[in-house]
């Protein structure tokens, strides 16, 4: 074989071989980046499970907010606060209440 000949052989050879390497360290720099964003997506599906559980806990103490804002629009309760901060009974109620102990 000539000269030329053999120095092609070798510089396709490298050229091959260059381009392997290349095409290994972008396979290999996939692959890693893929590893980060599996991870990176697990991640954020825990987060995203606990943000949903605290906005159904703030959904439910909302509501529970409502129910007893509507509760104390009611005569009910005006008539239960009056009992228990002011004493306040009706005309014709029998209070009873139990004696404290002496110590």
């Amino acid at each position: 074989m000539s000269r030329r000949r053999v120095r092609k052989i070798k510089q396709s050879r490298l050229m091959l071989f260059l381009a392997m390497m290349i095409m290994f360290m972008v396979v290999a720099a996939c692959t890693f980046r893929s590893i980060e964003l599996s991870k990176r997506s697990r991640e954020l599906r825990v987060t995203e499970t606990a943000l949903e559980n605290q906005l159904n806990e703030a959904n439910l103490r909302a509501e529970q907010l409502k129910e007893k804002e509507m509760y104390m629009q009611t005569k009910k309760y005006i008539e239960d606060e009056a009992k228990k901060k002011l004493g306040l009974v009706y005309p014709d109620e029998i209070v009873i209440k139990p004696k404290e102990k002496d110590n």
